[in-house]
């Protein structure tokens, strides 16, 4: 390394120290006193012996584990319900300073003690549960649906804090089943054998979208299936069926245009010093454009029920356009291009099937439907 980069690198290494152990400082005279402490013992995991990251060591653990102290005494005064998640928060600091000096060498020889506070975050964690469960009962006895919800949340979190506290597991189950709303999904029914199995595919689709949907939410979706085999009132019922839907229409475009080249040669002289012939040299290229168009409207449709009346209403279009190409050609072939060529390198394609094609034009409607379920649902999570 020539002098010039080894001084520039002594000055960056300068300025990385200094900002380092400065930073400390700062946050200590800011009153910042955790963030001190860390960067404290930053500093002293590369330098052991630096001496002003072992004073703001000393001074910020102790303002830190005070000013913790301090916060936890006065928060078990207040009538916050929520006190002992606060309390909590400020235990899990003080471990996690502890921690940190643990991982120190340098550390620990100036704070060779630093107070664990394990027995009394589970403690705050038994009495926070408590409080959670306490919460969800009153609302769930309350027997709506908007405060069994509210149960479920509050069942969910004590489980959190103090994992298998008392039945909160199991009450978490009964607030759900007494906050869900039960939906009965009809399959989209199609009178034909030969669309049987793609509208299948695309049932087998929305299925497999409300399903994913309902396990992050308070609604529950049944297949006409499932809805035989359980004894529950619904609330809703999903219906889909096909207002209209046309499969494969054909469309065929024929473009015939002349085609003209000058200055193209046509042969040689007869002459004992053969010389090339120029002239114009013509032809017709005919090109056709093929067209097959599938489209549907899907109807969709939500019932509440309990007073027998449609709540949500749309009608979904989806179309499908597959498209081919290809070429004729009389005359001279000198006259075309090479991409004329290449089109009439081209054959007429075999048309897909009309299976797929009805998949083709159900995809559209699915995205639509998709959006439409996911935005009318969210109100009831």
């Amino acid at each position: 390394m020539n002098s010039k980069l080894f001084r520039t690198f002594l000055i960056g290494l300068t300025v990385f120290v200094l900002g380092a152990c400065s930073s400390g400082r700062k946050s200590l005279q800011s009153g910042d006193y955790d963030k001190a402490v860390y960067a404290a013992i930053n500093r002293l995991k590369s330098n052991p012996s630096k001496g002003k990251a072992l004073e703001t060591l000393k001074k910020g653990y102790d303002y830190a584990l005070d000013r913790h102290l301090d916060r936890i005494s006065d928060i078990k005064l207040t009538d916050d319900a929520f006190k002992w998640e606060k309390i909590i928060n400020e235990y899990a600091s003080i471990n996690s300073l502890a921690n940190a000096i643990a991982s120190c060498p340098a550390c620990l020889e100036i704070i060779p003690d630093a107070p664990k506070y394990v027995a009394e975050m589970s403690d705050a964690k038994y009495f926070a549960a408590e409080v959670r469960y306490n919460k969800g009962v009153k609302f769930l006895a309350t027997k709506n649906r908007n405060s069994a919800k509210e149960a479920y949340y509050n069942f969910e979190k004590a489980e959190q804090l103090y994992p298998d506290y008392k039945d909160a597991q199991s009450m978490m189950d009964s607030a759900y089943w007494a906050a869900v709303i039960r939906v009965r999904v009809e399959t989209v029914e199609v009178n034909s054998r030969i669309y049987k199995l793609s509208n299948e595919y695309f049932q087998n689709k929305i299925n497999e979208f409300l399903k994913n949907y309902e396990r992050k939410s308070f609604v529950r979706f049944y297949t006409p299936e499932e809805a035989m085999m359980v004894r529950v009132k619904f609330d809703q019922v999903l219906q889909l069926n096909f207002d209209d839907f046309i499969v494969g229409q054909t469309y065929i475009k024929e473009r015939i245009e002349d085609i003209k080249k000058e200055n193209v040669k046509i042969g040689e002289t007869r002459d004992s010093v053969k010389r090339p012939v120029y002239g114009t040299v013509t032809g017709k290229l005919t090109t056709f454009d093929k067209t097959i168009t599938s489209t549907g409207l899907l109807d969709f449709r939500i019932v509440d029920l309990a007073t027998n009346k449609v709540i949500n209403q749309e009608k979904m279009p989806g179309t499908y356009i597959w498209t081919d190409y290809w070429g004729a050609y009389r005359g001279d072939e000198s006259a075309l291009t090479n991409e004329d060529k290449t089109l009439l390198a081209r054959r007429e394609s075999r048309m897909p099937a009309p299976q797929d094609l009805f998949i083709g034009f159900t995809g559209p409607i699915y995205d639509q439907l998709r959006q439409r379920i996911t935005t009318f649902y969210n109100r009831y999570n």
